[in-house]
């Protein structure tokens, strides 16, 4: 089985996601869509709440920090430079440069000190024309989605045939595919009840044929439906039996990352359970302070 392993640096911490690696949680919550009182704060320059965001990732268990500033009537490429400077002044955490604004991934990648990972890019050609020179140009990794101008397949094998075609793409543009990391496309189960079906088969044959990693947005399998957490929490170990090695989530709730914890034990990849066994005791200790 091929074993790709995809680096991501800040200025003095590295983070590798691989299938015989711990998973990679990817922070979520350092974005506004939905939340409209960061929306206004951003619209005023104010980037206060981005420290109350890293401490609440970074206690929860975060390996990455997702960082979108997409606010309408903002300047999103010189918001996206001032608050991936001031992320890393808070924390050594790697990240995740989320736009699908060329110009504001030009300024983050520019801004950044490390190695990035990029979320994202589609299959249409020249989407990948626009934005793999710039990957290639800064060295950085590309999260990808094997979806077109067609729209979002409805199969794995449809989602097998664009992952080739964005192969080949990065391929030409010179990119190492560990440096290519493919979101298979987690669609909402209470829309089609064989979305999530379809998205664990994509994993699997992605896996088995080219050994990539991947990463996807685990919340969009349970939009729309109560009790989401419990939902996202089942989630994830299955995806991650079947090859999925990251995923962009809420590092927040105890129940989500406990699960993607308790699987790395399980799928072997917390040899003895160190790592199960050192996030219990810093547990402890925590709540006792907090008693204290």
């Amino acid at each position: 089985m091929i074993e790709v392993h995809t680096v991501l640096r800040s200025a003095s911490k590295t983070i590798t996601i691989g299938h015989d690696q711990p998973f990679c949680i990817i922070g979520e919550r350092i974005n506004p869509t939905g939340r409209k009182k960061f929306q206004a704060q951003l619209r005023e320059d104010d980037l206060s709440q981005l420290a109350i965001d890293i401490e609440q990732q970074v206690r929860g268990g975060a390996d990455v920090l997702d960082v979108n500033m997409g606010v309408p009537l903002t300047d999103e490429p010189a918001l996206l430079g001032r608050a991936i400077k001031m992320i890393q002044s808070l924390t050594d955490m790697p990240i995740c440069i989320d736009s699908s604004i060329i110009e504001a991934l030009q300024i983050g990648l520019e801004t950044y000190e490390g190695k990035a990972l990029v979320n994202s890019v589609t299959g249409e050609e020249e989407r990948m024309d626009l934005i793999l020179p710039l990957i290639k140009r800064h060295g950085a990794a590309i999260i990808a989605l094997p979806n077109d101008a067609t729209g979002i397949p409805a199969t794995a094998a449809e989602r097998i045939v664009i992952t080739e075609k964005i192969i080949m793409a990065v391929e030409k543009h010179g990119i190492p595919l560990e440096d290519l990391v493919i979101d298979p496309l987690a669609m909402t189960v209470g829309a089609d009840p064989e979305a999530v079906k379809i998205t664990l088969e994509t994993i699997y044959l992605i896996r088995e044929k080219w050994g990539l990693n991947m990463t996807l947005g685990a919340s969009n399998v349970s939009f729309g439906l109560p009790y989401r957490h419990a939902i996202n929490a089942a989630f994830l170990p299955a995806a991650m039996s079947h090859g999925l090695t990251s995923a962009v989530m809420d590092a927040r709730t105890p129940l989500i990352v406990e699960a993607v914890r308790a699987a790395d034990l399980l799928l072997g990849l917390d040899p003895w359970g160190s790592n199960w066994i050192s996030r219990f005791r810093a547990l402890e200790a925590a709540n006792a302070a907090t008693e204290a």
